[in-house]
């Protein structure tokens, strides 16, 4: 296929220079896989203290729709990924006039509202929870009482619970719509959950899709906190259904590169499709740790056009979220955790992201243990909660 339809060509030997538009932690971990390859890689991100541009060969300082910037990036790249669904899609489309990039514009665009995932789950019969558009204070006074209460989120640009509000009835949707800048929004019913799911998916130009093992996921104020794998508390049957409806997604639009679907598990078993990150995702990230690949491996082959070759878990794992709060203990004041008495503990694998500055919410790093069994890994990743200071695991 050509560089123009947004997907890779034949085999993109080391050596070659990857693209990466952002410059945060996952186009870090990106870098780190990379260049463990043998390829360089050059970031684009207008920090200069941008946690990827400090490490990759290249940092182009310049926004992401800015000219010279983007064609400085097709000068020096062999083909270009994304490190989050929010660049500008201009950006991936113009650089597809002139490299192979993955995932494509129009892939990308899909994931960065809210309203067209539903439209791409209902279109490839993937379930989720019903929903309707609210993109005025009418539509928020006529909407179907059967939707209420319901979880009202915007359409575009919400991420880590940002941008939601729980609602209760109607007088309140026409509240929280305000609050959100009567900006185009869904809204979704509030369903009883008993668990939260994810899969990550590779898929290359050929259409061969490889995934990771089941992601169980724990998630507080809208941000993930714990992922354990194997998935402890969803039936094999359930985990099967969920691997085969994201590789449903993946197929139905045509996806290339590292995708990530998010479940919810209701009370029956029922599977129904929360949304989707076309990038690599952070319940993925325990792969570096306890996978022979990673996700971040699995963005480079598919970017290459390499082989894909199904990633085997080698060992149980508890990964944590490392928030900026653990940083911030004292009045305000920045503390370093105990890292010497976390890594004292058997299993620890600690990764932080070079980020100067913690703030709340901000995600610093995480924390993945390792073991033989499940059990074991829970254990070490409880000792390092009390150690930190995070409650409520």
């Amino acid at each position: 296929m050509s560089a123009a339809e947004g997907v890779a060509p034949a085999f993109i030997a080391p050596g070659a220079t990857l693209g990466v538009l952002g410059g945060g932690q996952l186009a870090r971990m990106f870098a780190h896989a990379a260049q463990r390859s043998g390829y360089a890689v050059a970031v684009l991100d207008p920090d200069p203290a941008s946690p990827a541009g400090r490490i990759a060969e290249e940092h182009l300082r310049t926004a992401y729709l800015d000219r010279e910037g983007l064609a400085r990036l097709a000068d020096v790249s062999a083909a270009i990924t994304t490190e989050f669904e929010n660049v500008p899609a201009a950006a991936l489309e113009t650089l597809a006039a002139r490299r192979p990039v993955a995932p494509a514009a129009r892939t990308v665009a899909i994931c960065q509202d809210r309203f067209l995932e539903k439209v791409a789950f209902v279109a490839c019969g993937v379930p989720c929870a019903p929903h309707a558009s609210i993109e005025s204070q009418g539509d928020a006074a006529m909407v179907d009482a059967k939707l209420l209460p319901g979880i009202l989120k915007t359409a575009r640009l919400g991420y880590d619970g940002k941008g939601q509000h729980r609602v209760a009835d109607r007088d309140g949707l026409a509240v929280a719509f305000g609050a959100l800048g009567g900006v185009a929004c869904v809204l979704e019913k509030q369903l009883t959950l008993v668990a939260e799911i994810s899969v990550v998916v590779a898929r290359d130009d050929r259409g061969t899709m490889v995934e990771l093992p089941v992601q169980e996921n724990l998630h507080r104020d809208g941000i993930l906190a714990v992922t354990r794998v194997p998935a402890q508390g969803v039936a094999a049957a359930a985990q099967g259904r969920a691997i085969a409806l994201a590789r449903r997604v993946a197929e139905s639009i045509g996806y290339v590169g590292v995708l990530c679907v998010e479940f919810f598990v209701l009370a029956d078993g029922t599977l129904v499709a929360n949304e989707m990150a076309p990038r690599p995702h952070n319940s993925g990230h325990y792969s570096i740790d306890a996978c022979d690949l990673s996700q971040f491996d699995l963005q480079v082959r598919t970017l290459t056009g390499a082989p894909l070759v199904a990633p085997r878990l080698h060992s149980a794992a508890v990964m944590l979220n490392l928030l900026g709060e653990l940083w911030l203990r004292e009045g305000g004041a920045a503390v370093e955790p105990d890292w010497r008495r976390v890594l004292a503990l058997a299993g620890a694998h600690l990764h932080l992201y070079g980020k100067r500055e913690a703030r709340p919410g901000r995600k610093m790093g995480h924390l993945t243990f390792t073991a033989a069994a499940a059990a074991a890994a829970q254990v070490q990743a409880r000792s390092a909660a009390a150690i930190l200071g995070i409650e409520g695991f």
